[in-house]
Parts: C-alpha cells; structure tokens; sequence
C-alpha cells in the first residue's frame, strides 16, 4: 500500500506569545514591530473566604459537619482554611494573597467535611472561569455550591493534527484514509498524587464506532505521545473514477474524531477520566491537514447534577487583577508626574492625592502607591506630607488618624511590606510558646469549663501577655528605619498640631504600633506567617485576650477599664495600672519615632522564616525508586536551611545560608514531577519537591532572598538534573560542568526595590482610566470653586480641593498621561489581534477568554470602519 501524501512536519502559527497568559515571571513576549515590550503579571490580591450557608445536614444523628475551603488554580490546592466544627453555616472569614505562577482556566473554591476514618468528602464547589473573574473584582458575591462530577473535572490541553489522504490499494482502486496524530499534552492534573497519562483515538459516527489507545506515559502530566492512527473514512472506490478528495457531504458531516484521556490505575475503580474533545471530520472540507491545539473538555455523559440549593451556597469576595506592562519608558511622565507628589503644595493638589480622593477605596490607590514610593525611595516624603495634611484637617487629637484616610492606609500599607520581617522576630518566639504549651486563660466567668480556675487563668493569662508586652516594648532597636522615619514625621506633625496635649505625640504613632500592626497579628498570626496552620478555638480565644489587653497597654488612654466593654476585662486589666508599664510605652514609642535613634543590634537567636512538609531527592541514588523520594519537614531560619524526618526532630541535613549558591526551578523532565525546585551548594544540588506551585514558588522567593547577599553566588546553573552520568540539559559529562543557562536575578536586600516600579505605575493607570468620569468631575469641582464663592454643589463636596487651579493643572496632566497610555494599550490590542491565531499553542481552542476577546475586537472593529 502506498501513501499519496506524506506526513510532513507542523507549522504551528506563533503569533503573540503569551496573550492572556497569566505568568509571575517577568518574560518578554514577542510583540509586532511597532508596539512596546509587554509583560503579563496577575494576583489574586486578595480572595476572601466569607461563610457558608445552608449546607446538607450530615445524615447522623448530630446532623452537623466539620466543614473547611480550599482554594484551586483548576485542580491544584494552594490554600486551605480552618475547619469550622459542627456547623452548617460555617463563618471562615479569612483572607487569602497569591500571586499565580501559571496559566488556569477555573478558580475554584471546594467544601470539603472532614471524616476521621475516611477520607474527607466533598459538599459541592464554586468554579469562577477565569474570563468572569472581572465580573466579580472586590465585590462580596454569595454563589450556589454546584455538585463535583469527577467527568467534570478536567485540566490541560491537547496538540492534534489530521490528515486526510488518497490510498491506493494493491489493487489499484482508492480509499481515503484519516491519520490522526495525538502529539503531546500539556497541564494535565495529578490524580491521588500520581498521573500515568494515555489517551484513546475514537473515529465515531452514527453506525461505526473505531478506537485504538496510546502508550501510557509514565509520571508525567505533560506527555510526549507522537502517536498516529489511521482510520477508513470512505469505501474504495476506482482510481480512474476519483482523483482528488471527493467524499459525500453527510458521510463526513457524521463523523467525528473523539480524543479521551485517562489516567492509568491501579485501584480497583477503573481508571479516572481526565478530559476529552471531539473534533467533526468536516473541519478537513477546506483543507486536507488540520492542526490545532484543543483544551480538554468535561465529558457530556447526560447525567443530571443536583439541584444547586440542595448543597448550599459561599460567600466569596476575590479581587483579581491582570496587568499587562509596557517598557518603562512608556510610563515616564505618568511616573514622573506621582514621584513628585510630595513637593507639590498643597499635597491635595498631588497626582498621588488625587488618585486617593478619585478611588472607591482609599486601599486601591494606597497599595500601589506605596509600593512606587518604596521603589524609589520616596515613600517617607510622600507619606509626612500627606498625614501632616490629615493632622492640620484634623480638629480632635482624640480622633487622630482613626479614619481610613489615604496617609492611614499608605501607612498601613508599608507596615505590611517594611515590618513583616521586624514582626517575626519580634512576635514569633512568644507567639509560639503561647501555642504549645496550650495553658487555660479563659477569665470570663460565664465561659469557665468545669474543674478551670479563675484565678489561676488570671495568672495564666497575665504571664502570658508580660512575655508579649516585654517582647514588643523591647524591639524598638530592630525597627525598620523607613518606619521610625515616618513616625518621626507622625510625632512632630502631631506635637506641632496640639500643641496644648503632652500625649498627641505617643498616640499618634501607637495607633500605627499597637492598634494596626502588633494587635491584628496577635489575634490571628496564622494572617501574619506567624504560625503555619490556624490556631485551634482555645489558644484563639487566649490570644484575642492577649491582643485587647497589648492594644490598651499601648494606647496610654487615661481612663483604661473604660476602654473595655466587658467586666472581667477591666478587672483583668488591674494588674497592669502600674506606672512601669506606661513607662515602658513612652520609652519605645521615644525610640521608634526619633531621628538618628540607635546603633543597629544584630539578632543572635536564629529567626524562623518558614517551614512546612515537602518531598526531597535523595543525593546518590537511582533516577526513579520508591525509596529515592521521601518526605521531610524542612525549616528555613537566617542562618541555615535543614530537613527533618518529622517536626521537632534532631536535623538529618542542614545548608548553612552561607553556601547556597543559587536557588532556581528544576525542569519537570528530570524527575516527570511537577513544583521542583533546586537548591544549589558548592557539592551539589538539593531537589525539592512542594507542594503546589504557589508554595514552590514563595519557597524559592525566601531561600533566594536570605541568600542574595552571598559573595559566592552562581550567575549560571543547570536547568535540569544531573543523571546517567550527564546533565539532562545540556548533556555535560562532568558534574563540576558550569551551567548552561543564565540564573534568574535575586531580589535585594534593600526592600525598595524588591518591586516591580513599572507594573505599579501600569496599576495606577489603570485605576485612573476606571475612574475617569470622576477625574473629570473633579475638574468641575475646581471650576465651580474658582468660579463661585457661594455654598459648594453637593456632587463636588466629596473632593479635597484646597488649590483649584493647582489642582486643576495636576488634573489635566493625569488625564493627558493617562489618555497616552490608553492609546498605546488600544493600539497593542489590534496589533495583537491581527496576529494571534486561535488554537495555537497559548490560545487553544475551547479558550473563552480568548473568544471574548476576539468579539470586543470584531466589534471594535466594526464600529471603526
């Protein structure tokens, strides 16, 4: 039998690489000739886990669940809540901050209840495509939980091609016959922690069902398959009769090609169903090859779900945002114009100022805000001049900075950024006794379990918050200095403002201290990396205790058992009216907020940084192997990273910090595991194994950061591993071979710039151009004040305008820089679109994101012309 056509090689369009591509890496993407470099950055800034409601009762007798959450990129866990016990409405109420490091089609969120004995069954889900993520930006939406199909949990995607070609038999009459390759697969999930991929090759019709099957592939969910099958598509007909492709239309309009996937098992319920599509035959009438890649579909099996108010419903609030970036010069003179807000006057008449008073939320503008003037170096200015402004509004030094103003929310914003390091060595260490030695300090009498003692809580409980309390008021030396420099400016903005009031100056800054940093981490530090699961009900309760009693320690109000609405509270708070404690106060809110205060002090004790279960390689053994992988509990503190065989043993390994070389990913062919990472010394390599891609990534953002400052650090590395006697990536021989491929740069020391300043000044257009029309109506608001000395309109007495006509320079330079930038993003779009091919490699087909982008397109479009 001789083929007619050959199988020739694919041609795949490349188009724009990376459109919508969700990538943490900072990877160029190759753009038309005339637009900018573009970067696509996204995080999920902040997914809040509210409640759940009306859930089925448990069909026990107690009828009630021990419920949590979790939350998915598609099928991958890379969060998991506290379990709330024996609830049907279980309240969670807890945030959750990521930025993701991969492409996803769903976010989703399961409820799960736990089981002792068992394993712990799943109540239902919400499933967000990513394309309707914008529908639901920061607003608190309540979901039905649907029913979990396992037919309906599918990831990844499939690289097919077709060809249809004339055969000639030995006879000498024709036949058509269809080749289907099934090149490869890419993303599929891991089922039970293992994914043995194969794949089924159906040529479907109404009376002819045809299948063949793949190789499996082992440990891998990215599958090289190169497989072809053939298939008869028409009866043989004469040579001399058909000379071309000329088959019946309703033969072909029939057929399809169905591709399954599946996941080899060894359980005794089959194997699991991972995906499918189906391609109809006709897609070959204008051509006789077709290629495309597909995104893998649910099955449709024709099974009813349940109905969706019989599992209950989620509160969710997430905010997701996606952030294509230009080269930095295309942000200039918007930059530019935010970097010199602080020597503006008034500071209200500010680029910076404006955004504030222009946001829904003054936390929309402050957090990017912050992170730009922490990138240059300005943040210190910029934040004096904004509270010296609040404080100069303000008419009660009661009430000083106790709104959500701009300057309280920039404040807060770089407490986050500049402090967590300072909060850790500072709480971690009591923090951490409180929780395992688990002592009773329950003090309201109406709480008491039986056998407990008043008293002895009480004293409990006061130890408790003296270890606490001694250890904050005795940091003050470990202070970031960007945050004693802004509450130095704090205390003489407020010294100067009330000037009749000794205690302004303490107040002001221990409302930031106390009240916004030391107290929200005490109450719940699992938020705060202070402990790594979420404290269980009695140590929570010991520590709210804890937190109310620090936070009016720290306030030096004059009337303390005022401060507290509960009884047992003010009673408790007996044991501290001493002077000392007040004393104490002073003396670090005095060192924190003085200019030139101290000389640095280095921390003798090693700090803890993070720790947590992964899998690692052992060094020396085969390639593969049951026993070549085990899992360890690994600690990272600043002066060595260690693994353990459980938490609390002896260490069997330990890196000082010193000799890591390089921290960088380890490529999935090496092992066929995914969420790899390497950790380079001068003998050899570490592989690690995490335990999501979030986790990889956060561990490989804090090994390199602790070790950047190294004299000895690698600027190339080996990319893949080091086997069979040769590195897999560029096939060296020698194991001391210098790598092949350049390291990805560290993050510095110095915090300012551990940021990306362009995707910041990206995120601040962008908030300018959804906030437009109040832009302009702000420019009216400066009119109508130049203009008319009488009563302010209603509509414009939301602005704070002390300059109008500043104000109304600054307005029209931001709205100009702004409409630059809109026009460059509107011109990479139709670029982007005239050259992106619908079912390349990033855009599959199946890819709704990608469809809906092509309709605003074609509608753009068409409204042009």
């Amino acid at each position: 039998m001789s083929v007619l056509t050959s199988w020739g090689p694919s041609h795949q369009g490349m188009g724009i690489s990376g459109w919508g591509s969700r990538r943490w890496s900072c990877e160029k993407l190759c753009v038309c000739s005339r637009g900018p470099p573009v970067r696509v950055r996204v995080r999920c800034e902040n997914s809040k886990k509210g409640e759940a409601k009306n859930l089925p009762s448990y069909p026990g007798p107690s009828k009630m669940r021990d419920c949590y959450c979790t939350v998915n990129l598609d099928q991958e866990e890379v969060f998991r809540t506290k379990i709330v016990e024996k609830s049907l409405c279980p309240f969670y109420g807890e945030d959750f901050y990521c930025e993701i490091p991969r492409s996803f089609r769903h976010l989703s969120f399961y409820i799960f209840d736990r089981d002792v004995f068992r394993r712990d069954s799943i109540i239902g889900k919400v499933a967000i495509q990513k394309e309707d993520l914008q529908k639901y930006h920061n607003r608190d939406t309540w979901f039905q939980l649907q029913h979990v199909d396992a037919d309906s949990e599918v990831q990844g995607k499939v690289h097919l091609e077709l060809r249809l070609s004339e055969v000639i038999t030995d006879t000498g009459v024709v036949c058509h016959k269809l080749a289907t390759r099934i090149v490869e697969c890419q993303g599929l999930p891991i089922v039970n922690g293992q994914c043995d991929p194969y794949a089924t090759v159906t040529l479907a019709g109404p009376f002819r069902s045809e299948a063949k099957k793949t190789k499996v592939k082992r440990k891998t969910n990215n599958p090289q398959f190169d497989e072809v099958f053939y298939f008869e598509v028409t009866r043989p007909c004469s040579y001399s009769k058909k000379s071309h492709f000329d088959f019946e239309e309703e033969d072909v309009d029939k057929l399809e090609i169905r591709v399954d996937l599946w996941n080899a098992s060894n359980l005794k319920f089959g194997d699991e169903f991972l995906g499918e599509l189906r391609i109809p035959l006709k897609v070959l009438r204008q051509s006789s090859s077709y290629e495309a890649w597909y995104f893998l579909q649910p099955r449709d099996n024709g099974s009813k779900s349940l109905k969706p108010d019989d599992l209950g419903s989620l509160r969710l609030n997430v905010v997701y945002t996606e952030d294509h970036v230009f080269s930095s010069d295309y942000y200039r003179p918007l930059r530019d114009l935010l970097l010199k807000s602080a020597d503006v006057e008034p500071v209200s008449a500010s680029a910076a100022h404006i955004l504030g008073e222009v946001c829904r939320e003054k936390q929309e503008a402050a957090v990017p805000l912050v992170r730009l003037f922490l990138h240059y170096g300005r943040v210190v200015p910029f934040i004096s001049a904004i509270a010296s402004a609040e404080v100069t509004r303000t008419q009660d030094p009661n009430t000083i900075f106790r709104g959500n103003s701009l300057a309280s929310k920039c404040i807060d914003e770089t407490m986050k950024l500049a402090g967590m390091h300072y909060l850790h060595v500072t709480l971690k260490p009591a923090i951490e006794e409180i929780c395992q030695s688990h002592k009773s300090c329950e003090i309201d009498p109406v709480k008491l379990k039986d056998g407990e003692n008043l008293e002895n809580n009480m004293e409990n409980l006061r130890q408790y918050v003296d270890r606490v309390f001694h250890a904050i008021t005795e940091s003050g030396v470990s202070c970031p200095t960007v945050m004693c420099d802004i509450f130095f400016s704090l205390r003489e903005a407020a010294a100067k403002r009330f000037q009749d009031d000794p205690d302004v100056r303490y107040t002001a800054v221990s409302s930031f201290i106390f009240l916004r940093f030391f107290a929200p981490a005490i109450l719940s530090p699992n938020l705060f990396q202070l402990t790594p699961h979420h404290t269980d009900p009695q140590t929570s309760r010991t520590l709210t205790l804890i937190s109310k009693t620090v936070q009016t320690l720290g306030s030096l109000s004059k009337s303390k058992s005022a401060s507290f609405k509960e009884s047992y509270m003010a009673t408790f708070y007996e044991f501290f009216n001493e002077q000392k404690y007040a004393d104490a106060v002073k003396n670090f809110l005095d060192l924190i907020s003085s200019s030139g205060r101290r000389d640095p002090k280095s921390v003798e004790q090693p700090i803890l940084l993070k720790e947590g279960f992964m899998i690692k390689r052992a060094q020396g053994r085969k390639r593969f192997g049951m026993k070549n992988f085990k899992k360890r509990w690994f600690r990272l503190t600043n002066h060595d990273f260690t693994y353990h065989k459980s938490k609390g043993d002896q260490p069997l390994y330990s890196i000082s910090i010193e000799n890591i070389l390089a921290v960088e990913k380890l490529e999935e062919e090496s092992f066929k595991m995914k969420n790899m990472f390497q950790v380079i010394q001068p003998e050899r390599a570490l592989y690690i194994q995490a335990n999501n891609c979030v986790e990889a990534k956060d561990w490989i953002d804090i090994l390199t950061k602790v070790s950047q400052c190294n004299q000895k650090r690698l600027t190339v590395y080996h990319p893949s591993a080091y086997l069979g006697g040769h590195w897999l990536c560029c096939r060296a021989s020698s194991d001391s071979a210098p790598g092949c491929s350049p390291c990805t740069s560290g993050l510095p020391a110095n915090i300012q710039l551990d940021i990306d300043g362009d995707r910041e000044t990206e995120r601040i257009y962008s908030l300018f151009n959804s906030y437009m029309s109040k832009l302009e109506k702000m420019q009216e608001a400066c009119g109508s004040k130049s203009v008319y000395d009488g009563p302010e309109q209603e509509e414009y007495s939301t602005f704070v305008i002390d300059d109008p006509q500043e104000t109304y320079k600054t307005l029209k330079q931001v709205i100009a820089g702004v409409g630059a930038l809109e026009q460059e993003h509107a011109q990479y779009k139709r670029d982007k679109f005239k050259k992106t091919r619908y079912g390349s490699q990033e855009h599959p087909i199946g890819d709704k994101s990608f469809q809906s982008y092509i309709r605003q397109q074609s509608e753009t479009s068409t409204h042009s012309i």
